[in-house]
């Protein structure tokens, strides 16, 4: 009983580090992302946070995974509970699941650190193998997300990095632009874009 408490402790000491560092990404960016900001939100001793994360690259790689792995579960979660029997419908909807993606936190915090590894070394280092299990986590929410009809379309494969890499560009305008992501006049080009490589 004692080790599963001790267990379960570290765990949620682990988490809450983890939470405070992408809310330290996200409201403050990379550079004011640092150990000791993310040591006083989280409220955690020095120790502790040592324990866990004995460096700050390694800090923020895998608060921004953590995240990002639960928004992309609870996006797949939400797709498969998608009641659409119309096609078309359900295309539009998944474009719709997949877009959000990119408006929320998460998105946020890992482009802070995708920027800063350009010149920052050691967070290159410490992102290079976590970004390919990322690409990977990424890519299998958005099979669940589109479900096997979509998936055994032999054109999705390119369907499916086609709509990443232009809605992760179209995202970043939204940093310096305020303006409704819904309503994107991109939206209604990828829905039509699917739609068509999906036939």
């Amino acid at each position: 009983m004692e080790t599963r408490s001790r267990s379960e402790r570290t765990a949620d000491s682990r988490a809450l580090i983890l939470d405070a560092a992408v809310a330290c990404l996200v409201s403050d960016g990379y550079a004011g992302a640092s150990t000791l900001a993310v040591q006083a939100r989280a409220g955690v001793s020095r120790g502790r946070l040592l324990h866990h994360f004995p460096s700050r690259e390694e800090l923020l790689v895998a608060a921004a995974s953590h995240l990002v792995n639960e928004m992309l579960t609870e996006a797949a979660d939400q797709a498969e509970q998608l009641d659409v029997a119309d096609p078309v419908e359900r295309v539009e909807r998944c474009v719709e699941l997949n877009w959000a993606l990119f408006q929320q936190p998460p998105f946020w915090a890992a482009m802070e650190l995708w920027n800063a590894a350009r010149t920052d070394e050691a967070l290159r280092a410490a992102l290079r193998t976590e970004e390919r299990r990322l690409v990977q986590a990424i890519r299998a929410a958005a099979d669940r997300i589109w479900g096997p009809a979509a998936k055994a379309n032999p054109r999705y494969p390119v369907l499916r990095e086609l709509l990443f890499t232009s809605m992760r560009g179209v995202a970043i305008a939204y940093s310096f632009q305020d303006r409704p992501a819904a309503t994107d006049p991109h939206l209604s080009m990828w829905k039509d874009l699917a739609r068509e490589m999906l036939g």
